[in-house]
């Protein structure tokens, strides 16, 4: 019996020092962006079986300004680094890619969320914070805040889903 449970914690050990692993290179990945350097990295880790076991989706995009300058790293997936204990947590709610680009007459959001439709999508926005939610039939969860450059009323916003990718048109 002790010796089911040895293996058993050994087990759990594994999981949590990949998760801990994972979290630290993108840490790490993080700071060396910051020095200048162009870094993108995604991937999975599935354990268990595949529509039942626990998935956990990581990445990071690294966004620069023109001349190298306004390096941003932005994380994305759902295993994060909890910022009371310090360990890696796998979370039910993953967070998408996001790109903001300015035109001259519009802002155009565009968030990447595979297996999503526009019927599974809600959008909501104060001042200049747009929040984006959506869910597939409990499977696949999705939420980020997003920054916009400047407010804009709800009812000005053009929403349109096309093969995962969301596309959320802000005019005046």
């Amino acid at each position: 019996m002790a010796e089911k449970r040895d293996r058993k914690t050994e087990r759990q050990g594994g999981i949590e020092g990949i998760f801990r692993g994972v979290g630290d290179l993108m840490e790490k990945l993080g700071e060396l962006a910051e020095k200048g350097e162009n870094l993108s990295k995604t991937g999975e880790i599935q354990f268990g079986e595949k529509d039942k076991g626990l998935k956990g989706l990581y990445g990071f995009s690294v966004k620069m300004g023109l001349g190298g300058k306004d390096i941003k790293v932005e994380p994305f997936g759902n295993i994060r680094r909890d910022k009371n204990s310090g360990e890696t947590v796998v979370e039910e709610i993953r967070e998408p890619i996001v790109d903001v680009f300015e035109e001259e007459d519009h802002t155009l959001v565009v968030a990447e969320m595979p297996g999503i439709s526009a019927d599974d999508v809600s959008i909501d926005v104060k001042d200049d914070v747009l929040t984006i939610s959506a869910e597939k039939r409990g499977d696949k969860k999705y939420r980020k805040e997003v920054f916009l450059p400047k407010a804009y009323p709800r009812e000005k916003m053009v929403v349109s889903c096309n093969n995962g990718i969301l596309e959320i048109r802000c005019v005046m």
